[in-house]
This record gives structure tokens, C-alpha cells and sequence, in this order.
């Protein structure tokens, strides 16, 4: 008899970008629609979510920009489009409730992290508003600050 696979999250991919230029209100977890290919490639961990954001068309939510690479041991006819749009998955309340908030709050829905969850493809979806020059210095700062503050603590236990 087969092994059962382990269950958890095998996280693939982070958007370390997307926490620093948006300031995330709300996130949320979809699924993906893919292809063979594109599965076998993600579990390789061969995927950029950078340049990645999602789009309504219609009633459906789409996620643009997601550039996941060629599977190493695939056929040259038998691959994908990279950079394809692909569908995300999320019950209707949820993708109505995102639609009314980037409607009437000016967000951006962007991903946050791709992972597998029982053997499924994950996405975390995050809804930002976009944070100017000075309030990503001011974030750095803060944080800056905060791990002097904790490196000092620290450093004040170890010498007791």
C-alpha cells in the first residue's frame, strides 16, 4: 500500500514585495486552475510572483502575470504558456465581498504566497492599498527600530 502523503502547507512561492509596497487589509485563500505542466513545475518551486495581480472579468476572478516556468522534464509540444492568465477558485460571497471592497476603497488584489495544501495549489490573495515612497522608509524605520529595541533586551538579559 502507498504512503499518504504528508498534509500541510509546502509553501512554493512568497510575494516578499507585495507586504512592502501595500499595506495588506484583508487576505484570503483560492484555488488555481492548471495545467499538468504547471503543477509539476510549482511542486520544482519554478514560479515568480512578482509582477503577478488579480482582475475580475465578469463574474469570474483571474489572476494576470504569474510566470510559472517550464517543467525540466516535459516535452517541447507538451509544455505551457508561462505567463498565461489563469483562474482563481473562491466561493461567490468571497469573490463579491472583494469585488465590492476594490470598487468602493481603491485596493489591489495581489498575491501573497503560493502554496500546496493537501495536493492542492493554493494562492494567498491579499487586498492592499498602495503605500508611497515615504511610507515604506517609515515602515523600514519602524522596524529597524523595533529589532535595535529587541537586540538591546537581549543583549541586556545575556549579561545578567
Amino acid at each position: 500500500m502507498a504512503a499518504k502523503p504528508p498534509t500541510g502547507n509546502k509553501i512554493v512561492a512568497t510575494n516578499r514585495q507585495a507586504r512592502r509596497d501595500y499595506e495588506i487589509l484583508d487576505a484570503w485563500e483560492c484555488g488555481i486552475m492548471l495545467q499538468g505542466s504547471e503543477v509539476k513545475s510549482l511542486r520544482e518551486a519554478k514560479v515568480t510572483l512578482t509582477d503577478a495581480y488579480a482582475r475580475f472579468e465578469g463574474r469570474d476572478l483571474y489572476l494576470v502575470g504569474l510566470h510559472i516556468n517550464a517543467y525540466s522534464n516535459a516535452s517541447a509540444q507538451g509544455g505551457h504558456e508561462l505567463s498565461r492568465t489563469r483562474k482563481l477558485l473562491a466561493h461567490r460571497h468571497e469573490i463579491d465581498e472583494m469585488r465590492v471592497r476594490v470598487g468602493q476603497e481603491h485596493l489591489s488584489l495581489v498575491p501573497l504566497s503560493l502554496y500546496f495544501k493537501d495536493g492542492k495549489a493554493k494562492l494567498e490573495l491579499g487586498l492592499g492599498r498602495g503605500r508611497k515612497h515615504y511610507d515604506k522608509r517609515q515602515v523600514i524605520a519602524a522596524r529597524d527600530a523595533d529589532m535595535d529595541a529587541r537586540r538591546a533586551m537581549a543583549a541586556r538579559r545575556r549579561s545578567e
